[in-house]
């Protein structure tokens, strides 16, 4: 790659990057046209990060809507000079689907469990490529909880409450009586963390 190309890279990312932080700012007021128009700005590189992980395409666009819901929530709490709007969305996605992989998981082991013996039900129909799913959203929710057990307490309590339990960051500040910018520092710095231990594998 020329160096004249890998100069025109640059200012694209910080322009897309500009552009994606002001209509967060428009969401956080209220406006549902912008939540629209990051839609269609991200909506495509995160419903295959999803599908790549669950492997099922309603599943994960399930997995997009409640990313956007979330997004839509939490506009006015995520600081875009700290961080870009992708990565954050790409984030949600990827705990939220494998979240969501690790939930479905645990239900079909529920239901195995409640008819271990079903008649007319042949085990061997079951295709190898089901087989090796299962395998592998195991592995990776085995991953994930690995990497969230080895981090701090307070951060590890904070990234739970924010991103598998739902709570705004001025809900978590008041449930753990810590100051809302700890709380926003200590989830940025699980989540960098997380970041450089799954990316690699996800």
């Amino acid at each position: 790659m020329s160096s004249d190309a890998r100069i025109s890279i640059i200012p694209l990312d910080e322009e897309q990057h500009a552009v994606d932080a002001q209509i967060l700012q428009r969401i956080a007021a209220g406006d549902q046209s912008a939540l629209g128009e990051l839609y269609d700005r991200l909506s495509r590189p995160l419903f295959s990060v999803a599908l790549h992980i669950l492997h099922d395409a309603a599943a994960a666009e399930d997995v997009l809507h409640d990313v956007f819901v979330t997004v839509w929530e939490h506009a006015a709490g995520f600081e875009t000079s700290r961080g870009h709007v992708f990565s954050w969305a790409m984030t949600l996605t990827r705990n939220r689907a494998i979240d969501r992989g690790r939930s479905h998981e645990r239900r079909a082991e529920i239901l195995a469990g409640a008819f271990p013996s079903d008649p007319g039900y042949d085990e061997d129909s079951r295709t190898a490529n089901d087989s090796a799913n299962k395998r592998w959203l195991k592995a990776k929710a085995a991953a994930v909880r690995q990497a969230v057990a080895k981090l701090p307490a307070d951060q590890r309590q904070a990234l739970e409450l924010a991103y598998f339990s739902g709570f705004t960051q001025r809900q978590i500040a008041e449930k753990t009586a810590s100051p809302p910018g700890a709380i926003k520092a200590r989830i940025r710095r699980a989540l960098l963390k997380l970041r450089d231990v799954l990316s690699p594998g996800l």
